[in-house]
């Protein structure tokens, strides 16, 4: 019987983590007015056998909180005894914004519009510099987590450029019931990645400042079946998933008027062309207009605030060329494993 292979020593910030090691390391992003040091914290596990370097990060969108519960519950399930390849975890890039709850850098610049960046440029393209090229260069693949943004909320979604067969293979693992083939951004940590020949998807699930219980375990979940995909973890999937389903496109639906909006259907659910998505009134209710669907689809996504100005998104729906019957028969069967998944982690814990 053949011997497996040795995994190699991992090097990162010029430091080296020996087969079967996890380490975590500090790596200076900027500094604050007190010239105290700002670190971007990162977990490191270096497996016994050689595989894939995945980098699994979060929060580069200060407010969006469920990836970083997603990477502490998936770095308790690591062994590194029992890994193949390296594991790299970075719960909170943008940590400036992550200290003031924003969504943003000091400056306003979004950091996932700042790569490749710039050692000189603004706060923004310094971060996105050293993170870049200290920490995702090093890697073979990468999963990105994010959530909407504030008062939005996500269905749990996969968002990928599926014309690269090895990013199309991570996006039909991870396992939601709907992928959103997805053009690259200029500026995006996924654009950069792509640039270099590394394959990047994002996860989208919930709201930001928010922790979703449903969007969290899809998220652990999800993790898992693409190690397990890349064979970094032995053993099969816990669950088979059904094939996502491709949304051949997908458009926000805007509000009309000013008002106070009052929805008619949900996250997840099947509209019809032509179906009341909302009522938008005014406080007395004299005025009202409806927000009609243009097309059939699936809601993916919906604002949170019940106060709307003209031109706001409202709604985010998705098409397919499948049957939304279908789509919407997999996403209810999606939640109700993963609540299953959820209810047993729950139990679990509880038990220890």
């Amino acid at each position: 019987m053949a011997r497996a292979k040795k995994a190699n020593t991992f090097t990162i910030l010029s430091e080296q983590i020996a087969p079967g090691e996890r380490r975590t390391f500090e790596l200076e992003a900027a500094k604050l007015y007190t010239h105290s040091p700002l670190t971007i914290n990162m977990e490191v596990v270096n497996g016994v056998e050689p595989g894939p370097t995945l980098l699994v990060c979060a929060a580069i969108h200060g407010d969006e909180l469920n990836g970083v519960e997603i990477i502490r519950q998936t770095l308790a399930k690591v062994d590194p005894n029992k890994l193949r390849g390296t594991l790299i975890a970075v719960p909170v890039v943008n940590v400036f914004g992550f200290i003031h709850k924003s969504r943003y850098l000091p400056d306003r610049r979004d950091l996932n519009r700042s790569f490749p960046g710039s050692i000189r440029g603004s706060v923004a393209g310094r971060m996105a510099y050293t993170f870049f090229n200290e920490v995702a260069v090093l890697c073979s693949h990468i999963i990105d987590l994010h959530t909407g943004a504030i008062h939005r909320t996500n269905l749990p979604q996969i968002r990928a450029d599926l014309s690269s067969e090895e990013t199309a293979k991570m996006a039909n693992a991870f396992g939601t019931p709907a992928v959103i083939n997805a053009s690259l951004r200029n500026g995006s940590l996924r654009s950069e990645a792509a640039a270099h020949g590394i394959p990047v998807i994002t996860y989208e699930a919930g709201e930001a400042l928010r922790f979703d219980p449903i969007a969290i375990a899809a998220g652990v979940q999800g993790v898992e079946n693409v190690m397990r995909k890349l064979r970094m973890m032995r053993g099969k999937r816990v669950r088979k998933q059904p094939e996502p389903v491709i949304a051949s496109a997908t458009s926000w639906i805007r509000a009309d008027i000013d008002g106070i909006i009052r929805a008619q259907v949900s996250l997840g659910e099947r509209v019809s062309k032509g179906q009341v998505l909302a009522y938008i009134n005014s406080p007395l209710g004299d005025t009202e207009c409806s927000i009609i669907a243009p097309r059939s689809g699936i809601v993916i996504g919906q604002q949170t605030l019940p106060l709307v100005n003209e031109g706001d998104a409202v709604f985010h729906l998705a098409y397919f060329a499948h049957a939304n019957s279908i789509v919407e028969q997999q996403l209810e069967n999606f939640i109700d494993e993963i609540s299953d998944i959820e209810d047993e982690l729950k139990t679990a814990e509880l038990n220890n």
